[in-house]
Order: C-alpha cells, then sequence, then structure tokens
C-alpha cells in the first residue's frame, strides 16, 4: 500500500485509520491516526504553486517554534517536511484541537486581533518572501476577467468596481510597515476550545504584504452579522486586542477605512471570478460575491456611519 510505504519515511508509527475531510478546497485533506495519535496529511493539488510549499510550511513551522498555536509540519526521518504521495506533493502536519465559530462573540474578536498581532510580531523574522498574488497591481487583471459578464450578478456592478477601482489605485497607501500576513483570516481559519482561542489554521493565502491590510481582512470577516451589518463593538475588541501585542501606527489607523475597503474588494473579486467561472459539475460550491459587494458599500459610507475607526477613538486607542 502506497501510503504505508510512505509513513514508514515519518517515525510516528503504524497507521490506524485515514478519513478524508471534505472541507479541504485548495488541496486533499485526510485526518490519519497512527501510534502517535491524529495528524493532517495533506495531498497539495494543481492550484497551489509547488514552489509556494517551501513558504507555507516553513511558515508554520518557524511560528510554532516560536509558541505560537498552528498546525506543525511533521519532520520525514531525513529532516524534510515536504514528500510525494499518489504524484502529488504532501506533508504530513500536526492536528489542531478545536472547532471554529458561525457566530463570533465579541470575546472571540478580541482573541482573535490579539493573536493577529502577536503571529505578525513573530513572523517578522522568518526569512523566506512571498509576494501577495491577490494584491492591489492584481485587482484589475481580475476584474477584467469577469469583464462585463459582472453585470449579470448585479445591475450596474461593472461601473460600481471599475469606479471603485479607479479610487484605491490612486488612493492605495504604499508606506506603512510591511510583514508576513496570514490574509485569509476567515471564522473557518480559527479554532476555540471552551471559547478560548486554540490557533490558526490554513495558511495557503499567507505573504508578505502590509500588515493592517491582514487587520483589515478581519474587520471584514468578523465585524458583520450574518446579514452584512457591521457590528462597532466587534471592531473594536479586535482592534483593541491586535493592539495589545502589536502597537498600530497613527498612519496604519488612518489607513483602515481605504484597506478595509481594498480587503472588501479583493475578495469581492475572487467571488465574482469564481461565481462565473464554475465548472458543470463542481463538487465546490462558489460563495456568491453579493455579501463583499454589500460590506463595500458600507466602507464607502464611512464618513457617514458608525465605523471601526469610531469604535478605535471611543476605546481611548486613537
Amino acid at each position: 500500500m502506497e501510503l504505508a510505504a510512505y509513513l514508514r519515511l515519518y517515525d510516528i508509527g503504524e497507521l490506524h485509520s485515514i478519513k478524508g475531510i471534505a472541507e479541504g478546497v485548495e488541496n486533499s485533506n485526510f485526518l490519519i491516526t497512527t501510534d502517535d495519535g491524529p495528524f493532517i496529511l495533506t495531498l497539495y493539488e494543481k492550484r497551489v504553486a509547488s514552489e509556494d510549499l517551501p513558504f507555507f510550511l516553513g511558515l508554520k513551522e518557524h511560528l510554532a517554534d516560536a509558541g505560537f498555536s498552528c498546525p506543525r509540519p511533521i519532520a520525514m526521518k531525513s529532516g524534510e517536511t515536504l514528500g510525494t504521495l499518489a504524484g502529488r506533493p504532501s506533508a504530513i502536519i500536526s492536528f489542531l484541537d478545536g472547532l471554529s465559530v458561525s457566530e463570533p462573540t465579541v470575546k472571540n474578536c478580541y482573541q482573535v486581533g490579539a493573536a493577529l498581532g502577536k503571529m505578525h510580531l513573530l513572523a517578522s523574522d522568518f526569512k523566506i518572501h512571498r509576494k501577495n498574488a491577490l494584491t492591489l497591481e492584481n485587482w484589475r487583471p481580475l476584474f477584467e476577467a469577469s469583464g462585463e459578464r459582472a453585470n449579470e450578478v448585479q445591475e450596474g456592478l461593472v461601473k460600481f468596481i471599475s469606479t471603485e477601482l479607479d479610487f484605491l489605485e490612486k488612493n492605495w497607501p504604499g508606506t506603512l510597515p510591511s510583514g508576513v500576513i496570514h490574509a485569509d483570516l476567515f471564522p473557518d481559519n480559527v479554532f476555540f476550545l471552551k471559547d478560548q482561542l486554540s490557533g490558526f489554521i490554513d495558511f495557503y493565502f499567507a505573504c508578505n504584504d502590509l500588515l493592517a491590510f491582514d487587520l483589515a481582512t478581519c474587520i471584514n470577516a468578523w465585524c458583520f452579522d450574518a446579514k452584512n451589518v457591521f457590528e462597532p463593538e466587534k471592531a473594536n475588541a479586535l482592534i483593541r486586542g491586535y493592539v495589545s501585542e502589536r502597537p498600530l501606527s497613527q498612519a496604519e489607523y488612518d489607513a483602515l477605512p481605504i484597506l478595509c475597503r481594498g480587503s472588501a474588494l479583493r475578495f469581492l473579486l475572487t467571488r465574482l471570478y469564481d461565481w462565473l467561472n464554475v465548472p458543470p459539475g463542481a463538487l465546490v460550491v462558489p460563495k456568491k460575491p453579493d455579501e463583499y459587494i454589500e460590506k463595500l458599500r458600507f466602507h464607502q459610507t464611512i464618513n457617514q456611519t458608525p465605523s471601526y475607526e469610531l469604535s478605535a477613538k471611543e476605546a481611548g486607542l486613537l
């Protein structure tokens, strides 16, 4: 059996069981149990570039070595963490206990902010660099790949996106502190145990970019309710948690509104592309972009509505 031979490259004992994990989108993931306990076996699919794997695996190893709670790549007897199984790049990762939350609380948001700030600090001396493939310069080509079909999703969406791109390209901050960011820290990528954060997972969009852009992505992902209504008390908690570990500069505070707009547009564009280009019979149902259209519209009215920035001022952070 190919898997049995593969496991002999590791010092984790004999295989007891294997079970596919349906949540995997970018990769094929399996929960395996051996003499040494549960692990995650990942087979990397074509959407994940093989040249990026040393960054992803190295980052998790670096963070885990520094005491950050995240899955750790398991080294083979040779010392390598990247192998080959079934003709695909593969790795075995430690199992992280916990569950994601579908309705985050204010306490959850504070913990996520604090953990994100801590992650940014601990990753500051990580030596491998990976450019963000989904940053400002990539948004217009991604939009052009959808073209006029965007109006099939919502009337006037082509003009709406085009106007926003013009604004962001003229006003995007380029001199803020940069470093390694998670870039995809949605609630399903954070685990909790008994209401305590147990760790981050899924680092396969991690890259180097503006640190505050990561915080903006979290504001969009964690601080709106199921009807896309902004919840300032959650943004307040998220920001307070973050600055408890890594203080933000005044320039970063000032840039939060435009960074939130940029993050909303980034996820709007990727969801738009996936929605319009899902192949027939695909097992993964793409997420409709409407959610991020509404969030972007909110951020565009930031001067007229209570906002994350006001929450920060009320909390004494500004």
